[in-house]
This record gives structure tokens, sequence and C-alpha cells, in this order.
């Protein structure tokens, strides 16, 4: 059997821009990316700190020293100019998971810079 686990998440990144006319997607800095351990294209679940909501989408690579976090479509109307996200990728591992298992952590600052890595991920 296999389980989802998070295994990549930045957290507290502020919205930089909402672009409803755009198909789809949440835009991140490819240097936020590579920090997370997450590609262009993978889904991901979106939860907005400051207003509760929850969505689903795909990234898109964004200017790398940018610090964008744009989100765009549909779900440019549940977020706000300067809102706290988290941003998680999943992957499937064999239950039980690996006793080693972590999630890579980027924590973000006002300015989308990386204050910290709370834990190396290690996937076995």
């Amino acid at each position: 059997m296999l389980v989802s686990m998070v295994r990549s998440k930045l957290h507290h990144a502020r919205v930089t821009d909402a672009n409803i006319e755009y198909v789809g997607s949440i835009t991140i800095d490819t240097d936020l990316l590579d920090a997370a351990r997450m590609v262009p294209y993978e889904q991901v679940l979106v939860v907005d700190v400051d207003n509760g909501a929850r969505f689903e989408t795909y990234i898109i690579p964004g200017e790398p020293g940018s610090g964008t976090i744009q989100v765009n479509g549909a779900a440019a109307h549940l977020v706000s100019r300067g809102d706290r996200l988290i941003v998680l990728a999943f992957g499937l591992v064999e239950f039980p998971p690996p006793a080693a298992w972590t999630p890579q952590v980027v924590v973000l600052g006002r300015d989308n810079a990386i204050e910290s890595i709370l834990s190396e991920g290690r996937y076995v």
C-alpha cells in the first residue's frame, strides 16, 4: 500500500500578485522551488493562512531571485496580495513510511526571502 506524505513545504510565502486572467497555476520564484525541492508543473496544495482558503494547482516557474508568489486563474479570487500561504508538495511512499522520512520545510520572511530551512528533507 502507498500513503501520500508531505515531502516539501514553503511556509508563509507572501502573495506578490494575483492574476485572474492567467490560465491557472501558481507562479513561484525558481530559487524558492530549488530550496524546497519542488519542480515546475508539480501539483501542490495551497493553504491561505490569512483567510483559510485551500486549493490545488500546479507550479509555473517564476524568475529566479524575484520572490514571486503569484496565484493565477480562478484561484486568484481566493487570495489577496500580501496573504501568507503554505505551499505543500506530496509524494507516494510505501507503508509504513521510512523512519527517517522528513519533509523539506522552507520558512520565508515578509519579502519571500528564505529565513530558515527547518529540516533537510530525507527521503529513503
